[in-house]
């Protein structure tokens, strides 16, 4: 099932901080928000010296001209290489007809698949993260009143509001950030929300998160 298409509310949701994802944004349960761009990458070492000079300093450049924090993540994962081993199965299966061809793709196939094995070979994916807090929605109240929504696990402000405020704050950034990557050669695009569910059901759905999903079991058995 396309991960995308799961609602976004959930029994195991409330161990998370995320009350919904809505107009491209992440919507915090303390009405904090957060707007994602995956980044492309470079191969630094493939560079000449004057092109990695080049590079170190746009981007000291990038990191001076920030008036705001940012978050930068990178996400290791095995390379998913099943999809390509299938498609030379298949090519390999089509040239039946000629052994000499279908022997190398074989050779090829188990190659590709052994070399990945042994060197654990990882995909990296890269985002930069720009938070907008809940400050900035010029909330007021106290601590004790702060705790009490939290237990009550509802919004300090109304969700088209606090979408409203986020996204005056965020566009702008967005687009300072966006600008300030192409001169080092890097494409910023910020993540729709279709893309946002995919990835944080990716970072979540994992064997700590299950965890909390034994528990929510255990704590609804009769």
């Amino acid at each position: 099932m396309d991960p995308a298409q799961i609602p976004i509310r959930a029994t195991t949701q409330e161990h998370l901080p995320i009350e919904d994802i809505k107009d491209d944004l992440v919507i915090l349960k303390d009405g904090s928000c957060a707007l994602v761009l995956s980044v492309s990458s470079v191969n630094f070492d493939l560079l000449s010296e004057k092109e990695q000079e080049a590079i170190i300093y746009a981007y000291g450049a990038l990191l001076n001209s920030l008036t705001f924090p940012i978050q930068i993540l990178v996400r290791s994962q095995k390379k998913d290489i099943s999809s390509y081993l299938e498609v030379l199965k298949k090519q390999e299966q089509n040239k039946m007809g000629s052994p000499l061809l279908a022997g190398l793709i074989n050779s090829y196939r188990k190659f590709v698949a052994e070399m990945v094995k042994k060197n654990n070979v990882l995909d990296k994916k890269f985002y930069v993260v720009i938070p907008f807090s809940s400050l900035e929605l010029g909330i007021t109240k106290s601590l004790t009143s702060v705790i009490a929504i939290r237990k009550i696990e509802s919004l300090p402000y109304d969700k088209e509001y606090i979408l409203a405020k986020a996204k005056a704050s965020l566009i702008p950034k967005r687009d300072h950030l966006i600008k300030l990557f192409s001169r080092i050669g890097l494409l910023a695009k910020q993540l729709t929300t279709q893309e946002l569910i995919r990835l944080y059901y990716n970072i979540y759905n994992t064997e700590t998160f299950i965890h909390y999903i034994k528990k929510d079991i255990k704590k609804n058995e009769p």
